[in-house]
């Protein structure tokens, strides 16, 4: 994969206690490099952007995913985390959020990979259910994900070019791109 824009480079990502949770780590970090860079797509005038009436604004999406991931990672599973109300950058414009939201997942690392085996795989309250935090981990990502994809489709009724996430997309291919969009392509093995 190439990207135009890395908010964390791998010399970043630190070594896990738990080797055989590096992924996790590491995913995190390429999920957070993703959204940076569908975040970087858009203006400062795109903040009030907004599909629908009952949909939500760029801005507000920014503001949900900084706001809801500081939720997930402090309350759910226990990381150090700031006062809520000092989570937001303290200017609007779209290169402060990039720039916070990086921080704050770099911020996580070292409580990360601190954690043992039991404390991934125990039970903690979920909103009113409970689940093991390695299921929440991924939830937060998956999460993450979904606010991702709305934005990608943001850009694309804005007419602007929509970054490449996991591979080439109709604005962003690169030589050795090999796309699956054909039932022969996906027969290779």
């Amino acid at each position: 994969m190439r990207y135009e824009f890395t908010a964390i480079e791998q010399s970043e990502i630190p070594q896990m206690k738990v080797a055989s949770l590096q992924y996790a780590l590491e995913t995190y970090a390429s999920e957070t490099n993703k959204v940076v860079s569908t975040w970087r797509a858009f203006g400062d005038h795109d903040f009030g952007f907004r599909p629908h009436p009952k949909s939500s604004t760029v801005g507000e999406i920014l503001k949900h995913q900084l706001l809801s991931e500081r939720r997930f990672f402090g309350e759910f599973l226990g990381t150090p985390e700031p006062p809520a109300d000092r989570v937001l950058p303290t200017s609007a414009t779209i290169e402060d959020f990039c720039r916070r939201t990086a921080m704050l997942a770099k911020s996580r690392f070292p409580f990360l990979v601190e954690q043992d085996e039991v404390w991934w795989f125990a039970t903690v309250p979920f909103f009113d259910v409970k689940r093991e935090r390695i299921w929440i981990f991924w939830r937060r990502l998956l999460h993450t994900a979904h606010h991702r994809t709305q934005l990608t489709v943001y850009l694309r009724l804005l007419d602007k070019a929509v970054p490449s996430t996991y591979g080439p997309t109709s604005d962003v291919t690169w030589s050795g791109a090999d796309p699956t969009t054909s039932v022969e392509s996906a027969e290779r093995k």
